[in-house]
């Protein structure tokens, strides 16, 4: 059926036909007391955000679902433990989220209170080429002085 506002007479693709909508994660309430729904981009925020704190094997239907980030929970403070989140965050997102392309992961200690580790992940949305950002927050268990 067309779009007769539309030059061409076709609807409009809109980000949501492409990346898709869902339900918000964890489930709750919008405004108007339906269930909250995601749109677009925010949905695969929203995504990655999930793969990255679940553990793996939490989810007894799909126990293979999720990251290796709380392995580190423990871990000191170095670049050892920052190539391991890199390794972590990549395996798991291009396991589970087909919709991304990785483009670059950097983990920094420097500059935010010890004990949190700040990942920022550069990822491309490959149906819409859109290169975003997401500063990923991992709180470590401080060593004892």
């Amino acid at each position: 059926m067309g779009d007769p506002g539309s030059p061409n007479g076709r609807a409009a693709t809109t980000e949501t036909d492409i990346v898709g909508a869902g339900w918000a994660f964890p489930v709750g309430p919008d405004a108007r007391g339906r269930v909250a729904l995601t749109h677009g981009a925010e949905t695969i925020e929203r995504a990655i955000r999930l793969i990255l704190q679940t553990v793996k094997g939490e989810r007894p239907m799909r126990p293979e679902f999720g990251s290796d980030l709380h392995l580190l929970v423990f871990a000191e403070n170095n670049p050892t433990t920052a190539g391991r989140a890199d390794f972590a965050v990549r395996q798991a997102l291009a396991r589970w989220e087909p919709r991304i392309e990785v483009r670059d992961v950097r983990v920094d200690w420097t500059g935010t209170d010890r004990g949190v580790m700040r990942i920022e992940i550069a990822y491309r949305i490959k149906a819409t080429n859109d290169v975003r950002n997401l500063v990923f927050p991992f709180y470590a268990i401080p060593d004892e002085e």
